[in-house]
Parts: C-alpha cells; structure tokens; sequence
C-alpha cells in the first residue's frame, strides 16, 4: 500500500482517482490546489503524486517545478487532458516520472502507479547502494566524533541526496571544499562531474566566460566555442568557492542561472539548459554583507536553502588528537617510513593551542612535524613553530608583526598581501587600503599569483 496525493480541481476527477486507488489498495489523498498539495507534502509520508498539468492558478507544471526547487524527493505522474501529447512530452522533460491521459481508465491507472512506485523502489534502493559506496570513499577524507562534527554530518546526509542549492558557511582552513566533495558523493550524482570555482581567484575580465563559456568570435582571443563550469557541471555539482567576492553584475546572471536552469554563453543567443545542484562556500557573514550592499538579497535567499555551518577547530577539541594522527599517517605513508607516535605532551601541545587557521594550519603543522622528525616520537618540541598565540607572541614577535620566511620581494609581497586580507577578514577594499595600493592592483596581484 502507498499514500498517494492526488490534485485535480476536478471535483468529479478527483473522487475517480481516490476511489480507483483504495480499490487498488492504496490510501489516497485528494486536494483541488497546488497549495494544499504543498501543505500536505510537508507534513511527509506521500509515496507518489498524480497532478492534473491544466488547474486554475498554478499549473502541475509549475508545482512540478516547485516540488524540485524545494529540494523534496517525492516523484510525480502528470495526468493531462485531451491526449495532449505537447504537455506529457513537456511535464517528463520537466522530471515527471510518467503521464496518463483523461479520461482515465482504471486498469490504465493501476499499471502507471504501479510501474511508478517499482521504479521509485527500484532507484531508493540504488539510491541506498550509491550511498553507502559513496560514505566508504568520502570517509577517508573526514575524521572526526565531537559532537559538532557529527550534528554537521546528520545534516550533510540528510541534504545531500535532495537538489536544494546548500551554503556552508565558516571560517577559513575548517574544510569546507571536502564537506562539498562529500555532498556531491552521496548525492547521487557522482557519476556527474565535480566542478569547483574559486570566485575570488578568477581573472575579473574572464570571470563571466568562465561560468557560463563563450562562442567562438565573442571577443579577442576566443578562436573556439568554450563550455563554461556550468556547463561542465551538467547532472553533476558545481561548488562556488568563496561566492562572496563574486561581482554584483555577475550575481544578477548567477541568479537568472538558478532560477530558469539555463544561461547564454557570452557571445552566444540561444539558452543552455543544465541540470546542475549548486554549493555555495563563504567564511563571510553573508547577511552582513546584503545588508552593507555587497550582496544580493535575492541570491542570498536562493543559495540559502540549506545552510550549514561548518566548526572552526577550536570547537571540535575532541577531534585534534584524531585528526593529527589521520595527517601523521598520510605523511609517513607519503614518505615512505613509519609513522612516528605522538607523545601525550605532543598531543596536549596540539589541544591548547587556539589553532586560527583550522584544519589545514593543523595538517602543515603535523606535515612539518613529521618531515623534521628526528625520533619515532612526536612531543611538545616537534610543534614550536606554533607559538602560543596567532600574532606569534610566543616565539617573541610583536603583536602585528609580519615574519618572513625569506628576503625575495615576491615573497614578502605574498606574505604581506596574505596579512592584510586576515586582519581585514578577507576584506579587499580595506586590504588594499593598508597595503596602499588600489583595489585592482590587489585583485590583479591575487589573480597573478593564483
């Protein structure tokens, strides 16, 4: 027996299809709008739905498309009028599963919900098999057992097999571009592609070609037809890391891309359709940001539909002593020699330390260890580089000081470029202000060097 919701503003039509399904064993459940149908989705445990494609006010079409930007995995049968062979090809590209025609026979009815529900059975249980592939490759990747950990991964494996666009939101080095790699492994699309964008790297002239493509002749230098990432990420996912320093022209054509599924290459004059699940990475207050104007309310709201957010390092105490042993492991192997052990001051060093720049600053910390290792051990000594504190006061340098790790401009210049941004918190405008230079000269300082 399956809970079908049936909607038709067809009072007649409606009681046919209730009447035909209990005989049939089901337990059906009727509404006359797209409203109510939405209501009674949201309180859960619908199997299957059968949608009339022609009602008053919101079409099935639309409440199709509603179904999916909602991120539910509820599938439907499109039931349209008239033999209407236009609006059954429409609804099944538009993800119907099937589609009967009015009038509706009864025997007619039972084998499409019947073949409806063995092929949801069907994909769930691939769905299943995929996952449980998929969390044994993801997993190497993710260690950890504090409790904030483990409260973002029940989120992660609950959002991850639904379309809804996810935010993950955190400070720098917490790993966020592994926390993405990870949806996209038990979403179900892992056999599409992973593409990954980094806005704040991308050359700000290229930046709209390189999303969306571009035709051959759109401007110089473009001898042949480009895909963009959007493209590429076709039926797969596309993380957009650090959508903060996106341009707001550009935010206006990332939202049109969201919303409709499809673009123009630059250059180009007819729309690309895609079916891409997007993520989004910021270590920015994306509210802050909207609010000052650097933002778009509008793609805000649209890239927030399931928000996380991922916990610095200094919250997950009871995972550094994990994680330093994951990374010791992977660099020995590395190295080709043993993996030296962690004395329980080496492991205290680890855990008192506040750790500013997360995870990755805790991965080179324990990469450096190993490499330098000059016993089987790792005690408190292996880890002075650290300091107690991120000015470096502990090693003796003035709060506000930046060290050099050698005399090359270039150098200096990237170690200089690289404070300015943490003491602004990613801020370019106040970056190149201390840095005393103009904005673009930053940007094209940080695009050089990407």
């Amino acid at each position: 027996m399956a809970r079908i919701l049936c909607v038709d503003d067809e009072a007649g039509a409606l009681e046919v299809l209730k009447e035909t399904l209990r005989k049939a064993g089901h337990e059906p459940v009727g509404v006359r709008n797209v409203d109510a149908a939405l209501a009674v989705l949201g309180r859960g445990g619908v199997d299957l739905i059968l949608s009339d494609y022609r009602m008053p006010g919101t079409s099935g079409l639309e409440f199709l498309q509603q179904i999916q930007e909602s991120g539910l995995d509820v599938p439907l049968v499109m039931i349209t009028g008239h033999a209407s062979v236009n609006h059954a090809v429409t609804a099944m590209k538009a993800g119907a599963i099937d589609y009967l025609t009015k009038p509706i026979r009864a025997g007619q009815l039972e084998l499409v919900v019947q073949q409806a529900l063995e092929l949801v059975r069907l994909r769930r249980q691939n769905q299943a098999l995929r996952s449980e592939v998929s969390e044994l490759r993801a997993g190497h990747e993710l260690v950890g057992e504090s409790r904030p950990f483990e409260k973002l991964m029940d989120t992660i494996r609950a959002a991850a097999p639904t379309r809804a666009s996810v935010l993950l939101q955190g400070e720098s080095g917490t790993g966020k571009e592994v926390l993405a790699r990870t949806i996209h492994e038990l979403s179900g699309r892992d056999d599409g592609a992973f593409i990954t964008v980094n806005c704040a790297a991308m050359p700000e002239h290229l930046v709209e070609s390189i999303l969306f493509g571009h035709e051959k002749g759109a401007f110089t230098g473009a001898v042949k037809q480009v895909k963009g990432a959007f493209e590429r990420a076709n039926r797969g996912t596309l993380l957009l890391d650090e959508i903060s320093e996106m341009r707001l022209d550009l935010q206006a054509k990332l939202l049109r891309a969201l919303q409709e599924n499809e673009f123009e290459r630059v250059g180009g004059t007819s729309p690309v359709r895609v079916d891409v699940r997007v993520i989004a990475t910021t270590n920015r207050d994306l509210p802050r940001e909207v609010d000052e104007g650097r933002f778009r309310q509008d793609l805000y709201y649209r890239l927030n539909v399931l928000p996380m957010r991922v916990p610095a390092l200094r919250e997950r105490g009871d995972d550094i002593a994990r994680l330093a042993q994951y990374f010791a492991r992977k660099v020995a192997r590395d190295l080709d020699r043993p993996t030296p052990a962690f004395t329980p001051e080496g492991l205290e060093r680890l855990q008192t330390y506040p750790w500013p720049g997360n995870v990755r600053e805790l991965a080179h910390a324990v990469e450096r260890a190993v490499i330098l290792a000059q016993s089987p051990e790792l005690g408190p000594e292996a880890f002075d580089l650290l300091g107690d504190a991120p000015s470096g006061r502990g090693l003796g340098v003035p709060e506000g000081a930046v060290v050099l790790e050698s005399l090359k401009l270039e150098d200096a210049e990237a170690a200089l470029i690289e404070a300015a941004l943490e003491r602004t918190e990613g801020n370019r405008t106040r970056a190149a202000a201390l840095l005393g230079m103009s904005v673009r000269t930053l940007r094209s300082k940080l695009n050089r060097g990407a």
